[in-house]
């Protein structure tokens, strides 16, 4: 075998951060320090092009871009900070060679930012930390650098990783330095350092071809695309190659199509080589984790190593009575099953299996975030579905039940912090740090269980009044912690079908919070607000007043409503329990029971007891 060689002229990198630390629009400042792309007046993140990512202002899915700087071509992959989307980053790192830890100047290492860091760690990344976000008023460089070199202790990082060098930035100002009593005007300075640091890739275009596949992309025209790097060896336009799979099996074809990225966009080129992060179609049945190789000498590399799904959750088909009312497309749970399958092949964070007596499915994910999304992508795409509530996946060992445990940092004003502390409390948490922040804030870390996670979110925002910052990152399996408290109010469920009356929401409104607005279309076992009292509680919704002969005074003056409260996919997911359903059409999200009929739930209530 002949000696390995590396590309000098290329350079593999990947940006891994906390959530909102300012990744894509670092990556915005390269494309536009380069030319790389073109941006129109107002533009930013250009590279969250999902209408997703642009509302939720974070990045979901990992993409690509390309730029030249020095005769060198930056290979550059902008990867989702929140560790549900934690698939994408790990199969992303087997692409790339070194990586960008961005840090904020101001908030310092976060769970995500310990979750990213770990993975390239373990796979012997050359790290750069970029404080990012340094024209932020308070910022505090220095102490955040001394902070993320003890979680690189903490996280058992090599000498040489710990020898990192350390680029100051402001991806909006689009400017970075090494060395903050010199100013500098652009980035020249990191990508010289990314030259410097970043070893060139692994390449020897004499071994035979091999290529391993951590995205998958697919064109109508040319089927499924298969996005990875070549490790090895060369492919030509129309050469015959091999295909992989996990299993051992060996499929052929040969390259209809290669690609390469300029900027942001995929050009057609004639061949590839190894060291270079390409696109290629060819062979249908492709898989993430497989690799394509050459025709004659078939061999795979080493496989893609995932991190086990936490969170499951039951899809099926909208069974509601107004079922195809809402301007859904897909309906059927041949739908519904085609289009998790189709997510399965490409997100290898998911899982979907068939549940046993009746047409749902369980679809098992990396965290609650993470199947949000993938709810939120479908109803937009035009299903119908109904999901039930998440629930943890547990683990037998040694005889022992065992849970996944999170790692939640939240950060309140004083005067919420012994409200949030009593919450947690109850709900099992161990507080395992707190102090005093420079802003005057409090800062509390804890362990809680995943369950009892469920809900935390909503009542958290309402308990410091929508002032309380709040992260969470899987932690560890740890043992069954026992019964936790669950919702501890009950629901209003509609007692028949027809149309919301404002009388009747009216007389509703001293229960409990509202969900639906006068006029709504409802049905029998529909969920319509909470009961403050604490059991389900079965109400007329579309009462309308009675009319007499009699006027009384006041019986005239207008009905004063509290505005109900906005439906949010989120907050549907984490209030609902065991015998509850969420509703998602493309306009619509709705509560409901499981059993629609009053008398249904009753029977079914008798069995459980």
């Amino acid at each position: 075998m002949s000696t390995q060689k590396r590309r000098q002229d290329i350079r593999n990198i990947a940006i891994i951060a906390h959530v909102d630390h300012g990744k894509t629009t670092l990556v915005d400042a390269l494309l536009r320090q380069t030319g790389a792309y073109t941006f129109k007046e107002g533009e930013v993140t250009v590279m969250d092009s999902n209408p997703l990512e642009k509302e939720r202002g974070i990045t979901i899915f990992s993409k690509n871009a390309s730029l030249r700087y020095k005769d060198t071509l930056f290979n550059i992959v902008d990867t989702p900070g929140h560790a549900d989307f934690g698939s994408e980053v790990e199969r992303i790192l087997k692409m790339v060679d070194g990586v960008l830890l961005l840090v904020d100047a101001f908030e310092g290492p976060m769970p995500q930012t310990k979750f990213v860091l770990k993975k390239s760690l373990e796979l012997h990344l050359r790290p750069i930390l970029v404080i990012n976000k340094i024209d932020r008023p308070n910022c505090r460089p220095h102490e955040v650098a001394d902070q993320t070199f003890d979680l690189f202790v903490e996280l058992n990082a090599t000498n040489e990783q710990l020898d990192f060098p350390i680029v100051y930035a402001s991806g909006k100002e689009g400017w970075a330095t090494l060395d903050l009593e010199k100013k500098s005007s652009d980035m020249c300075p990191l990508l010289d350092t990314v030259i410097k640091h970043v070893p060139p890739p692994l390449a020897d275009v004499d071994l035979p071809f091999q290529m391993l596949i951590t995205m998958l992309d697919y064109d109508s025209y040319v089927g499924r695309i298969a996005v990875g790097r070549i490790f090895c060896g060369e492919i030509r336009l129309g050469e015959q190659m091999a295909l992989v799979k996990l299993d051992g099996q060996i499929k052929r074809g040969k390259a209809t199509r290669i690609l390469k990225c300029q900027g942001l966009k995929r050009v057609e080129v004639g061949q590839a080589e190894a060291g270079e992060i390409v696109s290629m179609a060819g062979i249908e049945d492709v898989m993430v984790g497989e690799t394509l190789a050459s025709a004659d000498d078939p061999k795979a590399l080493p496989p893609l190593t995932i991190d086990e799904p936490t969170i499951s959750m039951e899809f099926s088909h909208n069974t509601s009575p107004l079922a195809g009312k809402d301007g859904g497309k897909f309906l059927t749970s041949r739908h519904i099953r085609e289009r998790l399958d189709h997510e399965a092949m490409v997100n290898v964070g998911i899982r979907v299996e068939p549940v046993a007596g009746g047409e749902r499915y369980k679809v098992s994910g990396r965290g609650e975030l993470h199947l949000a999304i993938l709810i939120e992508t479908m109803r937009r795409e035009g299903y119908e579905l109904e999901v039930s509530r998440p629930r943890v996946i547990l683990k037998n060992a040694d005889g022992e039940v065992y849970e996944p445990v999170e790692e939640l940092i939240v950060e309140v004003e004083p005067e919420y912090q012994g409200a949030v502390m009593q919450n947690l409390g109850e709900r099992k948490a161990e507080l395992k740090d707190m102090k005093n922040s420079t802003v005057g804030t409090v800062r509390m870390e804890f362990l809680i269980a995943s369950r009892a996670f469920f809900g935390f979110r909503s009542e958290f925002l309402t308990m410091t009044r929508g002032t309380g910052m709040m992260y969470q990152n899987f932690y560890e399996y740890e043992r069954f912690k026992g019964e936790i408290p669950s919702r501890i109010s009950g629901v209003l469920v509609a007692h028949e079908p027809g149309r919301a009356v404002a009388y009747a929401l009216w007389g509703l409104q001293e229960r409990g919070e509202i969900f639906i607005d006068p006029g709504d279309d409802i049905y029998e076992g529909m969920i319509v607000g909470v009961n403050n009292k604490g059991h389900d509680l079965v109400v007329n919704a579309i009462r309308e007043k009675k009319l007499t002969n009699m006027r009384s005074s006041g019986s005239d003056e207008a009905i004063q409503l509290i505005p109900p409260r906005e439906m949010t996919l989120e907050f549907a997911l984490e209030f609902i329990e065991d015998d509850e359903l969420v509703e998602v059409t493309p306009k619509n999200i709705r509560l409901r029971k499981r059993y629609l009929k009053e008398n249904e739930r009753r029977s079914k209530s008798r069995k459980i007891n």
